[in-house]
């Protein structure tokens, strides 16, 4: 049975405003190791780290543990000393806590940075694409196209003269510039139909400019470029795919569960 996640990392909107908020309290927290004059108490401003710590990561993070622990390292490290030894340990006691303290926060940081960067990257159109290329030689007749098609089960294929890749036809190609004109297909050549040059989108490209790009040049089909060489293709179904893998996050920012009640426990 799948489990929901209901914590703020599950919510890619979110990102951006619990990093700043966490940025903010580490700037709030230099005053405490600089042994200036803060604007809170320790106390409060422990209680207000937790609050926040386990509202982005949940009550049961890690990260809120070590923040526990780091704040009452100094009490736990005191126990059944002598006196002589907690007076002159307890200032660089102190100072260990509070760079625990800084260095939780930073680790708060991290981790939601680097949840950031591998969301960015499951967004790439390089997550989508197919790298399977099918292609047909320039001179095939639209004929053998369509039975490659209808073999593959695919609405396009790449044109190659035998060297590179130098157009793109398709099964709309087929039917609006081949028998609309009453083209034989027994004899017309690919090059007579196909498309050209061959619009491409390099794989680190995010899905977004993929859909723009299809729909600004009324296409349904992309080459998918490495370092400027075609390595794979990108299909009308594979932006279906991608809108289909961003429903679960559209559902958990709008609180609603798949059956499209409230989700429970949530602040």
């Amino acid at each position: 049975m799948q489990i929901r996640t209901n914590t703020r990392l599950a919510r890619r909107l979110f990102l951006d405003r619990d990093t700043e908020l966490l940025r903010q309290q580490l700037f709030r927290f230099q005053p405490f190791l600089s042994r200036r004059k803060a604007s809170t108490s320790l106390e409060e401003f422990d209680a207000d780290t937790e609050r926040l710590i386990s509202r982005v990561f949940g009550e049961s993070s890690e990260l809120l543990q070590a923040y526990g622990y780091a704040k009452l390292g100094e009490a736990a490290s005191l126990v059944n000393l002598p006196e002589e030894a907690q007076e002159s340990g307890a200032q660089d006691i102190e100072r260990e806590s509070l760079q625990q303290r800084k260095r939780i926060l930073e680790s708060c940081l991290s981790t939601l940075e680097d949840i950031r960067n591998t969301r960015m990257t499951a967004g790439q159109v390089a997550n989508y694409m197919s790298t399977e290329i099918r292609s047909v030689h320039i001179d095939a007749t639209l004929k053998e196209v369509g039975n490659l098609l209808k073999k593959w089960k695919v609405g396009s294929l790449l044109v190659d003269d035998g060297r590179r890749y130098v157009g793109i036809i398709t099964d709309t190609d087929l039917s609006r510039k081949g028998a609309a004109r009453g083209l034989d297909p027994s004899s017309t050549t690919v090059s007579r139909c196909m498309a050209k040059p061959i619009m491409t989108i390099e794989d680190s490209e995010p899905m977004t400019a993929a859909v723009d790009l299809m729909k600004n040049s009324a296409i349904r089909h992309l080459g998918v470029t490495v370092d400027g060489t075609i390595m794979g293709v990108l299909s009308v179904a594979d932006i279906l795919r991608y809108y289909a893998d961003l429903v679960p996050t559209l559902r958990d920012l709008a609180g609603l569960t798949p059956e499209g009640g409230e989700t429970l426990g949530e602040d």
